[in-house]
């Protein structure tokens, strides 16, 4: 590649350096050594320029050619996306029909289940209500004896508290009665006792009169030279009145 620039530098000084024609543009040079440098420049080319050439040559038949690989290629692509859509169609279809009939069988499955579970919910519900039913009627029964032995025992109490009432109305009477008996008893005890307190106060009274009267005339008879008879029987009054 460095061979065709200095080929070409060559080329240009030559061109530079060659004698001109008078009245025009043009130059003379020498055809040997203008043909020597352009053979060195051709041999210099690398292949791959002949090659693009080539390729430049060919470059219709190419074209040609990658239209109609490509045109092939579509074309497979385009039967290919077919094939696929169809089988994606039909695989859809196909997961699409499983899908509807596992979805029928779950539904038809979730029916039956709950048709049977309504089933037991119902026997459940009939068996707890007809349980339920039994033991209300088994209060209402028991209910029923236990209020009728409340009402009983009650009006048995109530017999037994009235009875009980009237006994202790007697008791009370009675026991009125006792205490008016007492009082009246007590009241003759006390005139009974207040009248021999009285009989013996007065029968006191008058011994003790008696006595005095003695303890007076003893006294005069003291005065008078009679004492020892008069002291005599005021001494036997003074033991009688010891003895009340």
């Amino acid at each position: 590649m460095y061979r065709v620039f200095e080929a070409l530098d060559e080329l240009v000084q030559t061109m530079e350096q060659a004698y001109g024609v008078p009245m025009t543009s043009n130059c003379m040079v020498p055809r040997n050594e203008m043909l020597a440098l352009l053979d060195d420049l051709r041999n210099a080319l690398p292949g791959d320029l002949d090659d693009a050439q080539d390729v430049l040559d060919k470059q219709d038949e190419i074209l040609r050619g990658a239209q109609e690989r490509a045109d092939v290629l579509v074309g497979d692509a385009e039967e290919d996306a077919h094939r696929i859509v169809s089988d994606a169609q039909a695989e859809s279809e196909t997961v699409l029909s499983d899908a509807q009939d596992h979805a029928t069988r779950l539904v038809s499955g979730a029916e039956e289940e709950s048709n049977m579970m309504i089933t037991r919910a119902r026997d459940i519900a009939e068996t707890t209500i007809n349980s339920a039913q039994r033991e209300a009627d088994h209060l209402v029964e028991t209910g029923n004896e236990e209020y009728q032995r409340s009402v009983d025992q009650g009006l048995k109490e109530q017999k037994r508290l009235i009875s009980e009432s009237e006994v202790m109305r007697r008791a009370d009477e009675e026991a009125h009665r006792l205490v008016e008996d007492a009082h009246a008893e007590s009241s003759r005890l006390r005139a009974e006792c207040d009248d021999y307190v009285d009989s013996k106060l007065a029968e006191f009274e008058e011994t003790l009169n008696t006595v005095l009267r003695t303890v007076s005339t003893d006294r005069s008879a003291l005065r008078r030279g009679a004492g020892v008879s008069g002291a005599d029987r005021a001494r036997r009054g003074q033991g009688e009145a010891d003895e009340y």
